[in-house]
C-alpha cells in the first residue's frame, strides 16, 4: 500500500441530537483508497490500526472460490453470499448455511461457532455461513475438520496468504486474535482495509468478481432485512459492495472504479458508522439523493426526538 505525503486529517464527529441539542458524540476515522493502494482522501489517520472483524469475510471466501470447492459441491451464488455474511439467523439464512454443509457431506455438529443465546443450533449464529464455507474447503482439500479454527490450520493459512498477497506483505507479519465466532481476525490499518475493498471492487480478479456478484445479487443473504449492508446494496444495484464489521468497522467498494472506503468509529458505536457511511457516500457522489434519503430515514433519524448529525469531511491528499 502506498501512502501519500500526508495520511491524516481532522476526524469526523457524529453527534446524537435530542430535539436539536447535542447529547452524545462519536469520533470517526475514514480512508478512501484506489486499487493501486494509494490513499486518496482521509478523515482521521489512515494508519490507525484496528481489527477488521467481519469486514474480512469477502476475503475469507477466497478460500472457497480458489480451491474448486464451489464447483465440486455445486454451490450457488446464494451459498457464496451466505459465506460472506453476518446474518440474522432467520430460517432462510439457516437453511442456506445448512445447504453448504449438506452438499459437502458435513454434519452440522462440525460447526465450531457459538450457539446464540436462546437458540438451539450454531447454524443460527451470524457467522455460520463463513464457518460452513471453511469446512467445505477442508472437505474438498482433505484437511482436518476438527481443528479448522486454529491459526496454523491449512484453511486459515490459505486465507491469510490470500489477504497478504492482496496487501503485498508477508503473511507472518499480521497480528491476529480470535474473533467472537472463534475464527482468526487480523489487525489492519484503515488504509489497508480500504485498499482491500478497492481491489474487491476493481473487477480485475475473477475470484473476487464472483464474490462481489454473489453479494450484490443476493444482498439479503449478506445481512438481512433492514440491515445496512443489505439496504445499501439493494439501493445501489451493481454499484457498491458493502460489509460491516463489529466495533464500528464498515467497508464499502465502488464497483468498476476500483475505489474502497474504510470507516472506524473509535468507540465502536454501530449507529455512528452507518451515519458516517451515508454522509461520506453522499459527499463522494457514490449514492443518489433518493438512496441517501431512504438510508437516512432508517439509520440517521432515530425516532421522534432523536437524530444523528455528521460534522467534518474527507480531506484530499
Amino acid at each position: 500500500m502506498t501512502m501519500g505525503k500526508r495520511t491524516q486529517a481532522t476526524a469526523l464527529e457524529v453527534r446524537l441530537l435530542r430535539e436539536g441539542i447535542i447529547e452524545s458524540r462519536h469520533i470517526v476515522q475514514a480512508v478512501v483508497s484506489d486499487e493501486r493502494g494509494r490513499v486518496l482522501s482521509v478523515a482521521g489517520n489512515a494508519e490507525t490500526a484496528t481489527f477488521v472483524r467481519s469486514a474480512l469475510k469477502p476475503f475469507q471466501a477466497l478460500a472457497v472460490t480458489s480451491t474448486g470447492t464451489l464447483e465440486r459441491y455445486k454451490l450457488s451464488d446464494r451459498d457464496l453470499a451466505i459465506i460472506t455474511s453476518s446474518h440474522q439467523g432467520t430460517i432462510q439464512h439457516v437453511r442456506q448455511a445448512f445447504n453448504i454443509l449438506w452438499r459437502a457431506d458435513i454434519d452440522p455438529s462440525a460447526l465450531q461457532c457459538p450457539i446464540p443465546e436462546g437458540k438451539r443450533s450454531p447454524l443460527e449464529y451470524n457467522c455460520s455461513g463463513k464457518h460452513a464455507g471453511m469446512l467445505a474447503v477442508c472437505q474438498q482439500c482433505n484437511w482436518s475438520l476438527s481443528n479448522y479454527l486454529q491459526r496454523k490450520h491449512p484453511v486459515q493459512q490459505l486465507i491469510i496468504t490470500k489477504v497478504a498477497e492482496l496487501l503485498k506483505m508477508p503473511a507472518e507479519e499480521f497480528i491476529s486474535a480470535h474473533d467472537d465466532c472463534g475464527a482468526p481476525t487480523y489487525l489492519m490499518q484503515l488504509g489497508q482495509m480500504a485498499y482491500l475493498y478497492a481491489q474487491l471492487a476493481s473487477r480485475n480478479n475473477l475470484d473476487m468478481e464472483r464474490i462481489v456478484r454473489a453479494m450484490t445479487h443476493h444482498p439479503v443473504m449478506v445481512a438481512g432485512e433492514g440491515e445496512f449492508d443489505t439496504e445499501l446494496m439493494r439501493l445501489t444495484p451493481g454499484e457498491l459492495v458493502s460489509k460491516a464489521g463489529a466495533e464500528g468497522v464498515q467497508c464499502i467498494g465502488r464497483l468498476g472504479e476500483g475505489m474502497g472506503l474504510a470507516i472506524k468509529v473509535i468507540d465502536g458505536a454501530k449507529r455512528a458508522k452507518y451515519a458516517a457511511a451515508i454522509y461520506l457516500l453522499q459527499q463522494m457522489g457514490w449514492i443518489s439523493p433518493s438512496a441517501a434519503e431512504a438510508l437516512s430515514e432508517k439509520f440517521i433519524s432515530l425516532g421522534k426526538y432523536k437524530r444523528l448529525e455528521v460534522v467534518g469531511e474527507l480531506s484530499l491528499l
